[in-house]
Protein backbone atom coordinates (compact mmCIF):
# COMPACT_ATOMS: atom_id res chain seq x y z
CA UNK A 1 0.00 0.00 0.00
CA UNK A 2 1.30 3.15 -0.83
CA UNK A 3 0.17 6.68 0.32
CA UNK A 4 0.78 10.50 -0.91
CA UNK A 5 -0.40 13.41 0.10
CA UNK A 6 0.51 17.29 -0.60
CA UNK A 7 -1.25 19.95 1.69
CA UNK A 8 0.94 22.83 0.12
CA UNK A 9 2.42 23.91 -3.34
CA UNK A 10 5.97 22.89 -4.93
CA UNK A 11 7.28 25.93 -6.27
CA UNK A 12 5.07 28.17 -8.26
CA UNK A 13 2.08 27.12 -7.13
CA UNK A 14 -0.70 28.76 -5.33
CA UNK A 15 -2.17 26.16 -2.72
CA UNK A 16 -2.22 22.32 -2.83
CA UNK A 17 -4.80 20.41 -1.35
CA UNK A 18 -4.42 16.29 -0.23
CA UNK A 19 -3.20 13.81 -2.40
CA UNK A 20 -4.01 10.36 -1.32
CA UNK A 21 -5.12 6.82 -2.08
CA UNK A 22 -6.08 6.07 0.76
CA UNK A 23 -5.85 9.22 2.83
CA UNK A 24 -6.37 13.34 3.67
CA UNK A 25 -4.69 15.62 5.58
CA UNK A 26 -4.56 18.72 7.13
CA UNK A 27 -1.96 21.62 7.05
CA UNK A 28 0.35 19.69 10.26
CA UNK A 29 -1.32 16.54 10.09
CA UNK A 30 -2.03 13.58 7.99
CA UNK A 31 -5.28 11.61 8.41
CA UNK A 32 -5.30 7.70 6.55
CA UNK A 33 -7.77 6.06 5.11
CA UNK A 34 -6.86 1.97 5.62
CA UNK A 35 -8.45 -0.54 3.17
CA UNK A 36 -8.37 -3.05 6.23
CA UNK A 37 -11.10 -5.22 8.31
CA UNK A 38 -9.73 -3.52 11.74
CA UNK A 39 -10.49 0.08 10.80
CA UNK A 40 -13.14 2.17 9.53
CA UNK A 41 -13.10 2.63 6.37
CA UNK A 42 -15.43 5.68 6.57
CA UNK A 43 -13.34 7.77 9.29
CA UNK A 44 -9.64 8.38 8.54
CA UNK A 45 -7.10 7.92 11.00
CA UNK A 46 -5.43 11.33 11.99
CA UNK A 47 -2.28 11.40 13.04
CA UNK A 48 0.15 14.01 14.14
CA UNK A 49 3.30 14.46 12.87
CA UNK A 50 4.64 17.51 14.88
CA UNK A 51 6.07 18.95 11.91
CA UNK A 52 6.04 22.86 12.59
CA UNK A 53 5.03 23.93 8.96
CA UNK A 54 2.96 22.56 5.77
CA UNK A 55 3.27 18.66 5.15
CA UNK A 56 4.33 18.87 1.05
CA UNK A 57 3.92 14.98 1.12
CA UNK A 58 3.56 11.70 3.04
CA UNK A 59 4.10 7.90 2.11
CA UNK A 60 3.72 4.65 3.61
CA UNK A 61 6.16 1.92 2.32
CA UNK A 62 5.62 -1.18 0.67
CA UNK A 63 4.25 -3.13 3.56
CA UNK A 64 2.14 -0.04 4.98
CA UNK A 65 3.73 -0.41 8.49
CA UNK A 66 5.75 2.91 7.72
CA UNK A 67 4.80 6.93 7.13
CA UNK A 68 7.21 9.01 5.93
CA UNK A 69 6.34 12.92 5.54
CA UNK A 70 8.00 15.89 4.62
CA UNK A 71 7.12 19.59 5.40
CA UNK A 72 8.38 22.88 4.81
CA UNK A 73 9.98 22.67 8.33
CA UNK A 74 12.87 20.80 6.06
CA UNK A 75 12.80 17.94 7.50
CA UNK A 76 11.66 14.86 6.55
CA UNK A 77 10.30 12.34 9.46
CA UNK A 78 9.21 8.58 9.73
CA UNK A 79 6.94 6.98 12.03
CA UNK A 80 6.11 3.34 12.49
CA UNK A 81 2.43 2.33 12.06
CA UNK A 82 0.20 -0.03 13.84
CA UNK A 83 -3.61 -0.11 12.36
CA UNK A 84 -3.48 3.70 11.41
CA UNK A 85 -1.44 4.67 15.03
CA UNK A 86 1.41 6.44 14.67
CA UNK A 87 4.14 5.22 17.14
CA UNK A 88 6.01 8.41 18.83
CA UNK A 89 9.10 6.14 19.99
CA UNK A 90 9.71 4.55 16.94
CA UNK A 91 9.70 8.26 15.22
CA UNK A 92 12.57 9.53 13.18
CA UNK A 93 13.13 13.16 12.25
CA UNK A 94 15.64 13.36 9.08
CA UNK A 95 17.44 16.57 9.07
CA UNK A 96 20.07 17.43 6.04
CA UNK A 97 17.59 19.57 3.85
CA UNK A 98 18.03 23.46 3.50
CA UNK A 99 14.83 24.20 1.79
CA UNK A 100 11.12 23.19 1.55
CA UNK A 101 11.46 19.46 1.27
CA UNK A 102 8.73 19.03 -1.37
CA UNK A 103 8.45 14.48 -1.94
CA UNK A 104 9.61 11.52 -0.24
CA UNK A 105 10.00 7.95 -2.00
CA UNK A 106 10.12 4.35 -0.32
CA UNK A 107 12.45 2.05 -2.44
CA UNK A 108 11.61 -1.86 -2.59
CA UNK A 109 12.46 -3.27 0.12
CA UNK A 110 14.24 -5.79 -1.31
CA UNK A 111 16.96 -2.85 -1.32
CA UNK A 112 16.93 -2.11 2.54
CA UNK A 113 14.98 0.62 4.47
CA UNK A 114 15.96 3.70 1.56
CA UNK A 115 14.29 7.09 1.35
CA UNK A 116 14.52 9.44 -0.93
CA UNK A 117 13.26 13.16 -0.44
CA UNK A 118 13.79 16.26 -2.97
CA UNK A 119 13.73 20.05 -2.21
CA UNK A 120 13.41 23.67 -3.15
CA UNK A 121 17.39 23.37 -2.16
CA UNK A 122 18.00 21.71 -5.48
CA UNK A 123 19.37 18.90 -3.77
CA UNK A 124 18.44 14.63 -3.41
CA UNK A 125 18.83 12.64 -0.57
CA UNK A 126 19.15 8.91 -0.35
CA UNK A 127 18.36 8.04 3.25
CA UNK A 128 19.07 4.28 4.81
CA UNK A 129 17.92 2.97 8.42
CA UNK A 130 21.41 1.76 9.85
CA UNK A 131 20.93 -0.78 12.55
CA UNK A 132 21.19 -0.68 16.21
CA UNK A 133 24.98 -2.03 17.42
CA UNK A 134 25.54 -3.00 21.03
CA UNK A 135 24.25 0.05 23.07
CA UNK A 136 23.94 2.78 20.30
CA UNK A 137 21.32 2.99 19.20
CA UNK A 138 19.59 2.62 15.30
CA UNK A 139 19.19 5.37 13.15
CA UNK A 140 18.62 6.95 9.41
CA UNK A 141 21.86 7.99 7.66
CA UNK A 142 22.32 9.64 4.22
CA UNK A 143 23.88 7.14 1.88
CA UNK A 144 23.77 9.42 -1.22
CA UNK A 145 23.44 13.41 -1.61
CA UNK A 146 22.85 14.01 -5.29
CA UNK A 147 23.85 18.02 -5.82
CA UNK A 148 23.54 18.22 -10.13
CA UNK A 149 20.57 19.96 -10.12
CA UNK A 150 20.83 24.02 -10.21
CA UNK A 151 16.82 24.67 -9.26
CA UNK A 152 14.58 22.75 -6.87
CA UNK A 153 14.12 19.22 -7.44
CA UNK A 154 10.25 18.86 -7.40
CA UNK A 155 10.04 15.16 -7.52
CA UNK A 156 11.44 11.76 -6.77
CA UNK A 157 10.33 7.70 -8.12
CA UNK A 158 11.74 4.57 -7.54
CA UNK A 159 11.94 2.44 -10.73
CA UNK A 160 10.27 -1.23 -10.41
CA UNK A 161 12.83 -3.21 -8.61
CA UNK A 162 13.38 -5.62 -11.08
CA UNK A 163 15.53 -2.86 -12.93
CA UNK A 164 17.28 -1.93 -9.59
CA UNK A 165 17.83 0.30 -7.25
CA UNK A 166 17.38 3.66 -10.06
CA UNK A 167 15.70 7.01 -8.74
CA UNK A 168 14.49 9.45 -11.60
CA UNK A 169 14.49 13.31 -10.00
CA UNK A 170 12.59 15.93 -12.15
CA UNK A 171 13.72 19.58 -11.21
CA UNK A 172 12.64 23.41 -11.96
CA UNK A 173 15.77 23.82 -14.07
CA UNK A 174 14.50 21.72 -16.77
CA UNK A 175 16.36 18.97 -16.66
CA UNK A 176 15.80 15.17 -15.52
CA UNK A 177 18.75 12.96 -13.57
CA UNK A 178 17.98 9.21 -12.99
CA UNK A 179 20.36 7.57 -10.41
CA UNK A 180 21.79 4.42 -10.18
CA UNK A 181 23.26 2.12 -7.76
CA UNK A 182 26.32 0.31 -9.39
CA UNK A 183 27.75 -3.06 -8.98
CA UNK A 184 30.82 -0.94 -7.16
CA UNK A 185 28.54 0.36 -4.73
CA UNK A 186 29.01 3.91 -6.15
CA UNK A 187 25.74 5.87 -7.67
CA UNK A 188 26.15 6.43 -11.60
CA UNK A 189 23.73 9.64 -12.36
CA UNK A 190 22.98 10.61 -16.04
CA UNK A 191 21.60 13.77 -16.53
CA UNK A 192 19.28 15.22 -19.53
CA UNK A 193 16.99 18.10 -21.10
CA UNK A 194 13.84 17.41 -20.21
CA UNK A 195 11.32 20.28 -20.48
CA UNK A 196 12.33 23.69 -20.96
CA UNK A 197 10.81 25.54 -18.56
CA UNK A 198 11.02 22.94 -15.87
CA UNK A 199 9.88 19.44 -15.14
CA UNK A 200 7.09 19.04 -12.16
CA UNK A 201 6.96 15.32 -11.59
CA UNK A 202 8.12 11.47 -12.83
CA UNK A 203 6.70 8.51 -13.03
CA UNK A 204 7.81 4.55 -14.28
CA UNK A 205 6.54 2.61 -16.83
CA UNK A 206 5.78 -1.47 -15.57
CA UNK A 207 9.19 -3.01 -15.88
CA UNK A 208 7.05 -5.93 -17.53
CA UNK A 209 5.71 -5.20 -21.51
CA UNK A 210 2.25 -4.89 -22.02
CA UNK A 211 1.15 -8.32 -23.09
CA UNK A 212 4.41 -10.16 -22.10
CA UNK A 213 2.86 -12.23 -19.77
CA UNK A 214 0.22 -14.15 -22.17
CA UNK A 215 3.10 -14.24 -24.72
CA UNK A 216 2.10 -17.83 -26.28
CA UNK A 217 5.25 -20.45 -25.96
CA UNK A 218 6.96 -21.87 -29.03
CA UNK A 219 4.91 -25.25 -30.01
CA UNK A 220 8.11 -27.23 -30.10
CA UNK A 221 9.37 -26.55 -27.04
CA UNK A 222 11.11 -29.43 -25.53
CA UNK A 223 9.49 -30.72 -21.88
CA UNK A 224 12.09 -29.14 -19.30
CA UNK A 225 13.53 -26.10 -21.97
CA UNK A 226 13.23 -22.78 -20.42
CA UNK A 227 10.17 -20.57 -21.70
CA UNK A 228 10.44 -17.42 -23.64
CA UNK A 229 12.31 -15.14 -21.20
CA UNK A 230 10.22 -11.55 -20.45
CA UNK A 231 11.83 -8.90 -20.94
CA UNK A 232 12.15 -5.72 -19.43
CA UNK A 233 12.07 -2.02 -20.16
CA UNK A 234 13.27 1.24 -18.47
CA UNK A 235 10.81 3.48 -19.40
CA UNK A 236 9.03 6.36 -17.47
CA UNK A 237 7.38 9.66 -18.17
CA UNK A 238 7.72 13.40 -17.14
CA UNK A 239 5.20 16.13 -16.84
CA UNK A 240 6.36 19.60 -17.90
CA UNK A 241 5.75 23.40 -17.12
CA UNK A 242 6.00 23.19 -21.52
CA UNK A 243 2.15 21.95 -20.98
CA UNK A 244 3.62 18.51 -22.22
CA UNK A 245 4.25 14.93 -21.22
CA UNK A 246 7.20 12.90 -22.61
CA UNK A 247 8.29 9.24 -22.13
CA UNK A 248 11.76 8.30 -22.13
CA UNK A 249 13.19 5.03 -22.69
CA UNK A 250 17.05 3.95 -22.15
CA UNK A 251 19.21 2.33 -25.02
CA UNK A 252 21.82 -0.22 -23.84
CA UNK A 253 23.91 -0.04 -27.20
CA UNK A 254 24.03 3.88 -26.55
CA UNK A 255 23.53 3.58 -22.94
CA UNK A 256 21.42 6.65 -22.54
CA UNK A 257 18.43 8.25 -22.72
CA UNK A 258 16.16 8.90 -25.26
CA UNK A 259 12.28 10.61 -25.84
CA UNK A 260 10.78 8.66 -27.55
CA UNK A 261 6.95 10.11 -27.55
CA UNK A 262 5.38 13.44 -26.48
CA UNK A 263 1.75 13.29 -25.45
CA UNK A 264 0.06 16.64 -26.21
CA UNK A 265 -3.27 17.59 -24.65
CA UNK A 266 -3.23 20.10 -21.36
CA UNK A 267 -3.00 23.84 -21.95
CA UNK A 268 -1.28 24.72 -19.20
CA UNK A 269 1.58 23.35 -16.66
CA UNK A 270 1.23 19.43 -16.25
CA UNK A 271 1.23 19.08 -12.33
CA UNK A 272 1.83 15.24 -12.15
CA UNK A 273 2.39 12.30 -14.00
CA UNK A 274 1.31 8.72 -13.13
CA UNK A 275 1.92 5.36 -14.62
CA UNK A 276 -0.45 2.64 -13.72
CA UNK A 277 0.99 -0.38 -12.44
CA UNK A 278 -0.19 -3.23 -14.55
CA UNK A 279 -0.16 -7.53 -14.73
CA UNK A 280 1.06 -8.16 -17.80
CA UNK A 281 -2.02 -6.87 -19.59
CA UNK A 282 -2.57 -5.93 -22.83
CA UNK A 283 -3.13 -2.20 -22.62
CA UNK A 284 -1.10 0.89 -21.01
CA UNK A 285 -2.77 3.26 -18.77
CA UNK A 286 -1.08 7.21 -18.11
CA UNK A 287 -3.05 9.66 -15.86
CA UNK A 288 -1.95 13.61 -16.26
CA UNK A 289 -3.13 16.35 -13.79
CA UNK A 290 -2.92 20.09 -14.70
CA UNK A 291 -3.28 23.76 -13.96
CA UNK A 292 -5.82 23.81 -16.66
CA UNK A 293 -8.46 21.78 -14.38
CA UNK A 294 -8.22 18.81 -16.37
CA UNK A 295 -7.29 14.84 -15.72
CA UNK A 296 -6.44 13.23 -18.58
CA UNK A 297 -6.28 9.31 -19.17
CA UNK A 298 -4.01 7.99 -21.82
CA UNK A 299 -4.23 4.93 -23.10
CA UNK A 300 -2.15 2.69 -25.38
CA UNK A 301 -3.20 -1.13 -27.02
CA UNK A 302 -0.05 -2.16 -28.30
CA UNK A 303 3.72 -1.20 -28.09
CA UNK A 304 3.20 0.41 -31.68
CA UNK A 305 -0.11 2.00 -31.79
CA UNK A 306 -0.46 5.51 -30.74
CA UNK A 307 -1.56 7.07 -27.42
CA UNK A 308 -5.38 8.03 -27.45
CA UNK A 309 -6.55 10.91 -24.57
CA UNK A 310 -9.20 10.76 -22.84
CA UNK A 311 -10.36 13.45 -20.19
CA UNK A 312 -12.46 12.62 -16.98
CA UNK A 313 -15.56 14.60 -16.52
CA UNK A 314 -16.72 15.85 -12.97
CA UNK A 315 -19.95 16.91 -13.93
CA UNK A 316 -21.50 13.04 -14.27
CA UNK A 317 -19.68 12.30 -11.22
CA UNK A 318 -22.27 11.49 -8.74
CA UNK A 319 -20.71 12.53 -5.80
CA UNK A 320 -21.48 14.93 -2.92
CA UNK A 321 -22.13 18.38 -4.17
CA UNK A 322 -19.63 21.23 -4.27
CA UNK A 323 -19.76 24.77 -3.50
CA UNK A 324 -20.09 27.49 -5.98
CA UNK A 325 -21.17 27.73 -9.65
CA UNK A 326 -20.21 23.92 -11.40
CA UNK A 327 -17.34 23.64 -13.31
CA UNK A 328 -17.21 23.58 -17.35
CA UNK A 329 -17.71 19.47 -18.62
CA UNK A 330 -14.62 17.96 -18.43
CA UNK A 331 -13.20 20.43 -16.15
CA UNK A 332 -12.40 20.39 -12.23
CA UNK A 333 -13.31 23.10 -10.07
CA UNK A 334 -10.04 23.94 -9.41
CA UNK A 335 -5.75 22.70 -10.88
CA UNK A 336 -5.63 19.22 -10.09
CA UNK A 337 -2.46 18.62 -7.72
CA UNK A 338 -1.97 15.06 -8.01
CA UNK A 339 -2.70 11.88 -9.29
CA UNK A 340 -2.32 8.46 -7.94
CA UNK A 341 -3.03 4.59 -8.96
CA UNK A 342 -4.35 1.92 -6.64
CA UNK A 343 -1.72 -1.39 -6.82
CA UNK A 344 -3.69 -2.74 -8.88
CA UNK A 345 -3.81 0.16 -11.71
CA UNK A 346 -7.70 0.12 -12.09
CA UNK A 347 -8.86 3.32 -9.33
CA UNK A 348 -7.33 6.31 -9.61
CA UNK A 349 -7.01 9.04 -7.21
CA UNK A 350 -7.55 12.30 -7.98
CA UNK A 351 -6.58 15.29 -6.13
CA UNK A 352 -7.97 18.84 -6.70
CA UNK A 353 -7.36 22.51 -4.96
CA UNK A 354 -11.45 22.32 -3.78
CA UNK A 355 -9.91 20.55 -1.28
CA UNK A 356 -11.66 17.00 -2.38
CA UNK A 357 -9.98 13.48 -3.73
CA UNK A 358 -12.46 11.48 -6.28
CA UNK A 359 -11.72 8.20 -6.99
CA UNK A 360 -12.21 7.00 -10.53
CA UNK A 361 -12.78 3.46 -12.37
CA UNK A 362 -13.56 2.39 -15.62
CA UNK A 363 -16.50 0.66 -16.23
CA UNK A 364 -17.22 -2.30 -18.85
CA UNK A 365 -17.99 -0.06 -21.54
CA UNK A 366 -14.68 1.98 -21.50
CA UNK A 367 -16.22 5.09 -19.63
CA UNK A 368 -14.32 6.42 -16.63
CA UNK A 369 -17.09 6.86 -13.61
CA UNK A 370 -16.10 8.75 -9.88
CA UNK A 371 -16.92 6.01 -7.80
CA UNK A 372 -16.01 8.13 -4.54
CA UNK A 373 -15.15 11.38 -3.04
CA UNK A 374 -13.25 12.18 0.32
CA UNK A 375 -13.40 15.50 1.74
CA UNK A 376 -9.78 17.27 3.35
Amino acid sequence: MSLRCGISPRPSAQSCLPFPTYSTASRLTVRILFDMPSTNASEPIPIETSHEDMIHDAQLDYYGKRLATCSSDRTVKVFDVVDGDTQRSGGHTLKGHTGPVWQVAWAHPKFGQILASCSYDGKVIIWKEQPAQGPTPGGWAKIKEHTLHKASVNSVSWAPHELGAILACASSDGTISVLTFKNDGQWGADVFEGHAIGCNAVSWAPAVQPGSLIVPQPSNTIPGQQPVSIQSVKRFASAGCDNLVKIWGFRDESQSWVEEEVLEGHTDWVRDVAWAPNIGLARSYIATASQDKTVLIWTKDTPTSPWVKTALDPSSASVSPTTGAPAPAGKFPDVVWRVSWSLAGNILAVSCGDGKVTLWKENLKGVWECVSDMTS
